[in-house]
């Protein structure tokens, strides 16, 4: 085919056809007569993967990397690509929530009459910035993807001092038993890694979907856990539609947060839980900033500076503040302590 034709077949000018060309997403023949481009099936078919993914917002140069990886038999990236463009999506999605939301208030708040009208207006301005830099200020420390092969082995690997991964199962079996679920219910792991929480509950004939920011993860986690739905994402937008699920769980993800993020993350949680929905959460904590204070000091008493470094190194939360959140939001909430930094918080919506 010719550009005229395949333009006209495809509902696109052939200007855009001559850009993708340019840009180097496609490379077609042309005729040493003339110079008119050639449009062999395979160019149709490339062409028709540019215009999907275009009319989905993927950037040009993500693109790319879609068509490099096609040519290269990786469905697997494939998909990881799709899967990041929907992250990307949902993420500014909640972002125009989150301006309409602060301008609905403004125009509730504002005054004509009132002197103090705009300091308010300002004030919802900056909490809305706020939330904006938190949401988009997340970055992987940890290298997730680089700990994927090893990180089954690593939570078995335990240590007589300091061990963040002791009660690890005993931990894991209590988010099964205290989410208690239905076999008509669908829950959602967020923080998936590698499956070995979402496996309790798909061994059981139960429905899970998972996520997580690393694709490494996901991999492994799709070769133990195939009946597991996996999607790329995190806890600041979950790409899923509001009420979605009967249930969350997520272990040991948590406190890579900050606290701030930590309330958005329970904000979200919350968004895609059907009413009456239940949020279970097993992590690295302190029952309040007291025991916090109180446990570091013990570990430098004992001369253990590197314990205390590898604490503040994360972002442990602070139990009764994640209990005050969830109680506000009307959750039923009960907790247990299960060693010096492992707990489990449990909500269920009323």
């Amino acid at each position: 085919m010719l550009i005229q034709e395949i333009a006209r077949r495809l509902k696109v000018t052939p200007r855009t056809i001559r850009f993708y060309e340019e840009k180097g997403l496609i490379s077609p023949k042309k005729d040493q007569s003339n110079q008119y481009r050639i449009f062999s099936e395979k160019e149709a078919w490339r062409l028709q993967t540019i215009i999907a993914l275009r009319e989905v917002g993927m950037p040009i140069e993500k693109i790319k990397q879609v068509l490099d990886e096609m040519d290269k038999g990786e469905p697997e990236e494939v998909l990881y690509y799709l899967q990041l463009q929907q992250s990307v999506l949902f993420t500014e999605w909640l972002r125009m929530k989150q301006v309409l939301s602060t301008l609905d208030q403004m125009i509730h708040s504002y005054d004509s009459t009132e002197s103090g009208s705009w300091e308010k207006l300002w004030e919802l301005a900056e909490q809305s910035r706020h939330t904006r830099a938190e949401r988009n200020k997340w970055e992987d420390r940890w290298n997730f993807d680089r700990q994927a092969q090893t990180y089954d082995q690593q939570v078995q690997r335990h240590s007589e001092d300091f061990d963040v991964h002791r009660d690890y199962d005993k931990g894991l079996d209590l988010v099964l038993e205290w989410t208690k679920p239905q076999p008509h219910e669908t829950g959602l792991e967020i923080g998936v890694g590698t499956g070995n929480l979402s496996a309790r509950f798909v061994s059981r004939g139960y429905t899970m979907k998972g996520i997580d920011q690393s694709k490494e993860m996901l991999k492994v986690c799709r070769q133990k856990v195939p009946a597991l739905e996996t999607r790329i994402g995190n806890f600041l937008a979950i790409p899923y539609p509001d009420q979605s699920f009967h249930f969350v769980v997520t272990s040991y993800a948590l406190h890579h947060l900050t606290d701030d993020q930590k309330m958005m993350a329970l904000e979200e949680m919350n968004r895609v839980l059907k009413p009456g929905g239940r949020i279970c959460i097993l992590d690295l904590m302190f029952e309040d900033e007291a025991a916090r204070s109180a446990y570091l000091k013990g570990w430098l008493a004992r001369g253990k500076e590197e314990v205390v470094r590898s604490v503040e190194d994360e972002y442990y939360a602070d139990k009764s503040r994640l209990s005050a959140w969830l109680q506000q939001e009307n959750f039923r909430v009960k907790t247990e302590q299960i060693n010096d930094i492992l707990h489990i918080v449990y909500a269920e919506g009323t």
